[in-house]
């Protein structure tokens, strides 16, 4: 098999949250079937400097790789955007010498497939290239950004609004474009297609997975000594919008009906860089902010209940694969559940506003009912999430011809 070429806006590695650990598995995959080739940007020094580690962890089968530090602001790449009339998502991730290096690569006849992970990396594909081109658009970016606009003020409602549309026509020239366009799960896909209307375009949908061997309450990890009461644990992201929003009503709204009946529960909100929004949030034992901690299994193993009751949610939550192979009974909102091959009632709870939250919290902390739901969910992630299994059809694809061969 030819050559690949993987751009992807994030270095994916190492797979510490959600976007790197689905294009870590991506990468490491393709890099079974063909000798990979990596550009891709890194938000700083720190997040460039894994770049050896990465080409360990690939064992050979890394080639050419390309590791740039992303320098354009948000206020340069918006007026840019203004002026050209594109999506704000593209100027923020162009950059003069990542194209110096993907397109001598793709002139030279040794790429085959061009992988590009996450939209705006579509813009260093150039139209009526050669290489087969797969397209992983992982989520509905337009559909995030029309839901923010939903709940944010003017001006930002109008700045979301614009992205949601100039970022929806994008995705849809790419996909009209890609030999095969990908999403996280059949509903982000579905969406898709029928907001999309493109009969001809290639639209599948391949699921995360969940590295069960690391995320098992049976492997060794550091132990959390017991708080005292009972733990309700958010993992995530810190300054990403949904989670902040989630994280701050769950402590505003929903906690204290809780700790009317269970006045020792404790809620740790655990994820690296939180706002100073978040860190205001932390209310002595009642709310503790963790920001990034060495090992998130420390945290979920010790957790009673894990929630996620996000209001915007796109494509598969992470976190909730996790807490569930960590056999952690788990309260998600619609939104956060969406995607998630799993029976509500049997391996979660999916409960939707305040009250329903602090009730399934609360029926959570009886231990019985809660060892039996994470038996439940364990076993559910051990049936149907093996990364193995969940990446088995991208083999298929590349086996399959570009629109130009077929």
């Amino acid at each position: 098999m030819d050559g690949i070429l993987f751009l992807a806006h994030r270095i994916p590695y190492p797979p510490d949250r959600g976007d790197k650990i689905r294009s870590w598995h991506m990468l490491k995959h393709l890099g079974g079937l063909a000798r990979v080739h990596l550009a891709c940007f890194a938000d700083d020094e720190a997040d460039a400097a894994h770049l050896p580690a990465l080409r360990e962890a690939m064992a050979g089968s890394l080639g050419e790789a390309h590791v740039e530090v992303r320098r354009t602001g948000r206020l340069k790449a918006g007026l840019q955007a203004l002026v050209s009339g594109e999506p704000l998502s593209l100027p923020l991730f162009d950059s003069p010498a990542f194209r110096a290096f993907v397109n001598p690569l793709l002139a030279s006849g040794s790429v085959g497939t061009v992988f590009a992970f996450s939209s705006q990396m579509a813009q260093f594909v150039p139209r009526g290239a050669k290489p087969r081109f797969v397209m992983d658009f992982v989520d509905m970016d337009s559909a995030k950004f029309a839901g923010y606009a939903e709940e944010a003020r003017a001006p930002f409602s109008w700045v979301y609004r614009r992205e949601a549309a100039k970022l929806f026509a994008f995705e849809r020239a790419t996909a009209a474009r890609a030999d095969v366009s990908l999403f996280v799960s059949e509903s982000e896909a579905g969406l898709f297609r029928s907001k999309a209307v493109l009969p001809a375009a290639d639209i599948r949908a391949i699921q995360n997975g969940v590295d069960l061997d690391f995320y098992d309450p049976a492997a060794e990890f550091p132990k959390l000594e017991s708080m005292g009461g009972p733990l309700i644990a958010f993992t995530g992201q810190m300054d990403y919008l949904p989670n902040i929003e989630a994280v701050t009503t769950f402590a505003r709204d929903v906690l204290p009906l809780i700790r009317r009946q269970r006045p020792d529960a404790r809620f740790a909100i655990v994820g690296r860089s939180p706002t100073e929004g978040v860190q205001r949030l932390e209310q002595g034992e009642n709310v503790v902010v963790t920001g990034a901690v060495s090992d998130i299994r420390t945290w979920l193993a010790a957790a009673d209940v894990v929630v996620a009751p996000l209001r915007v949610a796109r494509g598969v939550q992470n976190k909730v694969l996790e807490a569930m192979a960590m056999a952690r009974p788990v309260v998600a909102s619609p939104a956060a559940f969406e995607g998630i091959e799993a029976e509500p009632g049997r391996d979660l709870i999916v409960a939707k506003g305040t009250r329903a939250q602090a009730d399934a919290v609360l029926g959570l902390l009886d231990p019985q009912v809660a060892e039996a739901m994470g038996r439940s969910a364990r076993a559910q992630m051990e049936r149907a999430y093996r990364w193995e299994t969940r990446l088995a059809p991208l083999t298929d694809i590349l086996a399959e011809p570009g629109r130009a061969a077929a």
